[in-house]
């Protein structure tokens, strides 16, 4: 057995190891306000609020400020808080989380467990960043977390384990949420179908078993709806809501995919849930009930079978990118009504964010492209090539903070500076 062997072995033993001992979350000097410290950023409604930036780009793009290679394999976002950028990716063995700083220079590498192998290996979540740690969930079935500064493991918690955790195909794949000292995922095991873990600790708040299904592979929204808090997923059959103080199922409406994807980020607004899955699923716009007892579809359209690219809403226009029966579509609708405002068969299947009036719009084989937001649609008015990979190698969704344009493709991080001078 090499020495390589025998120390992943080791730190994968060590990690199997859950720890409830309380902690106290260093709080780093001098801290920067966090600036995209989740999936999707602040409120996770992917709209930066940076402005201020480049609103068309030279040819060729926007100059490359650094690129960092050694992220590892694997599909992770990145987080920003603190002056520090925080992904993970599988390197050998393990899978690793690790830290940069603002210049791309490499901080620390923690491992999070055991790399997934299976159905397109390489990491899933994207570490969320909240009072001085970082929290991941491993593919696998481990939540974690570490210390924002260090990388120090903090506590550990074996979601199969506690919670009987159930993945899918392609494993477990949630960005988690921390929020007023709690973390939530969704184990979808018979024992824990969505639970809450104590931030400091680790140790079981509430769990959720009133749930049907297992967990598909959607990140949640937590949404105040006339004074409810709650948070709002997708099961691999359904979109449910459970009140974060207590855990109880408020909603649940049926949603099964034609093929196992329930993937998107609920979008919400002013009572209203827009879910949707790929492959000829298609999306629905859903209106939660004022006492938040029940919901129920508004519309629903076959062709807006969103699956890995993510959606934005502005200004009650819903943009985002279709594949139905394999023809490509970037749309943009009416929120409410589901009326096309316009569509584009140019674009091709893109991942996307937003910020300063433009779309970023990231093809799945190396495209950037730049979208001007009109009063009923958009304009592409720059485009330009990173390196030319497979179908499906670009899938973690660009960034923007601080003046950059953050891009991960596999062991690759590019920053690009994207700010007017």
């Amino acid at each position: 057995m090499t020495v390589r062997v025998l120390a992943a072995t080791a730190a994968v033993v060590l990690l199997a190891t859950v720890s409830i001992h309380a902690f106290r979350v260093p709080q780093p000097e001098a801290e920067e306000p966090a600036g995209w410290p989740e999936f999707h950023g602040p409120r996770r409604t992917n709209l930066s609020p940076e402005t201020g930036l480049l609103a068309r780009w030279p040819e060729g793009g926007p100059p490359l400020a650094w690129k960092y290679t050694g992220c590892g394999v694997g599909y992770a976002n990145v987080s920003i808080a603190g002056g520090m950028i925080f992904t993970s990716g599988n390197v050998d063995e393990l899978e690793m989380v690790l830290a940069l700083d603002l210049a791309g220079r490499s901080l620390w590498r923690s491992p999070s467990g055991p790399a997934w192998r299976r159905a397109t290996p390489g990491s899933r979540s994207t570490p969320t960043y909240d009072d001085g740690a970082v929290y991941v969930l491993n593919p696998n079935g481990r939540v974690a977390a570490f210390d924002a500064r260090t990388g120090r493991t903090l506590w550990n918690v074996d979601l199969v384990e506690r919670f009987d955790a159930r993945g899918g195909v392609w494993g477990m794949t949630e960005n988690l949420i921390v929020e007023d000292g709690k973390v939530y995922c969704m184990p979808g095991g018979a024992k824990g179908r969505v639970v809450a873990l104590d931030q400091r600790t680790g140790e079981t708040v509430w769990a959720n078993t009133e749930i049907e299904h297992t967990a598909a592979y959607c990140s949640p929204t937590v949404i105040t709806h006339r004074g409810v808090r709650q948070w709002i997923s997708m099961t691999q059959r359904s979109v449910v809501s459970v009140d974060v103080e207590t855990g109880e199922l408020l909603w649940s409406v049926p949603f099964p995919p034609r093929a196992p994807q329930n993937a998107l980020t609920p979008i919400y607004h002013d009572g209203h849930v827009f879910v949707a899955s790929g492959h000829r699923t298609g999306g629905s716009l859903l209106k939660i009930a004022d006492d938040s007892r029940e919901a129920a579809v508004v519309w629903h359209r076959r062709d807006l079978d969103n699956c890995h690219s993510g959606s934005i809403l502005l200004d009650g226009k819903l943009f985002g990118a279709a594949c139905r029966n394999g023809g490509k579509q970037f749309y943009c609708v009416d929120f409410l009504t589901g009326e096309t405002l316009q569509a584009d068969h140019t674009l091709g299947k893109v991942a996307l964010t937003y910020a300063d009036g433009m779309i970023y719009a990231l093809g799945y084989q190396g495209t950037v492209s730049l979208l001007e937001v009109r009063p009923r649609g958009f304009e592409i008015v720059s485009r330009f090539e990173l390196p030319r990979m497979p179908a499906n190698t670009y899938l973690a969704h660009p960034v923007i903070c601080g003046g950059r344009l953050y891009i991960r493709c596999d062991d690759d991080l590019y920053a690009f500076d994207i700010r007017r001078n």
